[in-house]
């Protein structure tokens, strides 16, 4: 508050004290909406292994493991799951309106027996799809022994 304090005599001084309370307040508030950011940045991050489709890192040319060229692709559609293995797909589809987990389980161990070498597969979801379905579509694919997961934004007809 600003005050006029008169000393006898006809000299006047003015004695300022800057309300610093709005600033404060105005303050807390940035801290916690930065902590608030700060939180759902890390997450919304997820460690899924190295993405066939990430960029190279090195020079060096990336050597092709075997059995790699073979189209692995696990769809999560609002019937069901379907897996493509090369030129061959197997549908899964809902039992009493649930996702069958357990069978897609034992068809992705199938496969890995298989094609034991095969480390890496995509998981494409429709839009409309809760982000829980993908979770237990990975998961699947971590359970049966593929590692490697990329997640495909499009590509589910």
């Amino acid at each position: 508050m600003a005050n006029i304090e008169e000393q006898g005599g006809s000299s006047r001084q003015i004695a300022i004290e800057p309300n610093i309370v709005p600033f404060i307040d105005l303050m807390s508030v940035l801290i916690i909406f930065l902590l608030i950011t700060a939180v759902w940045t890390q997450v919304s991050m997820i460690q899924i292994g190295s993405s066939i489709y990430g960029k190279k890192t090195t020079d060096q040319e990336v050597q092709v493991p075997p059995k790699a060229d073979i189209a692995f692709r696990l769809d999560v559609l609002n019937n069901g799951y379907r897996v493509l293995i090369g030129t061959r797909t197997v549908s899964f589809p809902k039992a009493n309106g649930e996702y069958d987990f357990d069978k897609l389980v034992n068809y992705l161990k199938e496969i890995k027996q298989t094609y034991p070498d095969k480390q890496d597969a995509i998981v494409t979801i429709l839009d409309e799809l809760s982000y829980g379905d993908l979770i237990r579509g990975m998961d699947a694919l971590l359970t049966a022994g593929f590692p490697q997961i990329a997640v495909a934004t499009s590509g589910v007809e």
